[in-house]
């Protein structure tokens, strides 16, 4: 993105509790972006072709899927808000979240790591499904995701504020001397955040462009102290269900990005330079890739909870067709780990018949106990996790 460098000073500062050559005052350069709003972007034969291609297969995943699968989009979404977490360092194993957000929705205590991805899970549903419907997005929507992404992180009290001292990328902690990079000076942060608002409320581009450009831009005012990367990848999602792109299914655009995390950096690192097509192309490459993994689960998924209503269905003493259980299969893509109340929100049936049909689901084989306690019980859902996993880590599906 075009944009030009302001020369600073960073003051000598002898109360630093550092090494003393970081107390001396030095010089940097911190990058300030020119305006995105109303860029005029011309993109040669082959990356709109890839564009083009990518925006398709997009709208075909959301075809294919169907209203019937819709737990899935719940999958794709979780999946995706954990490989976010994944690229900025916060790991998390599949199976030990989901059995802490089991957990969290009978009141135990889950890990600080795992609830703090789970409060990126929570910020990137509520980003789609509020920020997205809003007819003008603007800063305050920006806020409102991260503070949702930031209010369980250790350093929770920057949540939801807008950086008032400068920050950078790389080096060393004491002063941005000698860092990678140095977003521009607090100062312009809140016109750059307008401006860039703008531009998520003009559709002119192609949505996959838009979204591209929005989040390279946001990645580049870094307006936060911390958890900038998890809010600028929320916002790729909220572009794609405000266009109407991905009306249900999102492809887990971060699960490729994590694969390739460096390629992804120096991605960020050629759109402020004169190589924003090149950036462009890069991020639609990484959005088919994705939608491609996602279809494959799809259909993953799919075969498994045909293979879960065989189980059923077989079984000595099978439900009838309008059993609970038989609901609980329908809705079950969505809940990895399962628990009664989770069951029972999600199906709208009276707590007895959940009960009785988790117990029909465990004689069938496709519902696994996570303890013998009586208290705070969970299920696992037989083969979800292990295909959550591959998803998490790019795999494709074996067939």
């Amino acid at each position: 993105m075009p944009g030009h460098h302001v020369h600073c000073i960073w003051q000598h500062d002898p109360t630093l509790h550092a090494p003393r050559k970081y107390q001396r005052a030095c010089g940097y350069d911190s990058f300030i972006p020119d305006p995105l709003a109303g860029l005029d972007l011309t993109l040669e034969g082959s990356i709109a072709g890839t564009v083009s291609e990518t925006e398709r297969a997009i709208g075909a995943l959301n075809t294919d899927a169907g209203p019937a699968l819709a737990p899935l989009a719940r999958l794709l979404l979780r999946t995706e808000s954990i490989a976010s977490s994944k690229v900025e360092g916060l790991q998390v194993g599949v199976r030990e979240l989901a059995t802490a957000e089991a957990r969290s929705a009978t009141g135990a205590q889950a890990s600080p790591t795992a609830r703090e991805v789970l409060s990126n899970i929570d910020a990137m549903i509520i980003a789609v499904a509020g920020a997205a419907r809003v007819e003008r997005f603007g800063v305050p929507e920006i806020v409102a995701i991260h503070e949702r992404m930031m209010r369980h992180a250790p350093n929770a009290a920057v949540a939801g504020v807008i950086r008032t001292q400068q920050n950078w990328i790389g080096g060393n902690d004491h002063n941005p001397c000698g860092a990678d990079f140095v977003p521009p000076p607090p100062e312009e942060v809140p016109r750059l955040l307008v401006d860039l608002c703008e531009a998520i409320n003009d559709d002119r581009l192609p949505p996959l462009v838009q979204a591209a450009l929005v989040h390279a831009q946001f990645e580049t005012i870094h307006p936060f102290a911390d958890g900038n990367g998890r809010t600028g990848r929320a916002l790729v999602q909220v572009i794609f269900k405000r266009r109407q792109l991905a009306a249900d299914y999102l492809p887990p655009i971060s699960v490729v990005l994590a694969t390739a995390r460096e390629r992804y950096i120096t991605g960020l690192t050629m759109f402020r330079g004169d190589s924003v097509a090149a950036w462009v192309e890069q991020f639609a490459e990484a959005t088919a890739r994705a939608t491609w993994l996602a279809h494959a689960y799809v259909v993953a998924v799919q075969t498994l909870q045909e293979r879960w209503r065989t189980q059923l269905g077989t079984s000595p003493g099978a439900p009838r067709r309008d059993a609970a259980a038989w609901a609980i299969l329908d809705v079950l893509p969505a809940h990895p780990v399962l628990t009664a109340p989770a069951a029972t929100a999600a199906t709208q049936r009276a707590t007895r018949s959940i009960y009785d049909a988790i117990e029909q689901l465990v004689a069938a084989g496709v519902l696994i106990p996570l303890s013998a306690s009586r208290r705070n019980r969970a299920w696992e859902a037989d083969g979800l996790l292990d295909l959550m996993a591959g998803l998490e880590s790019g795999v494709v599906p074996a067939r």
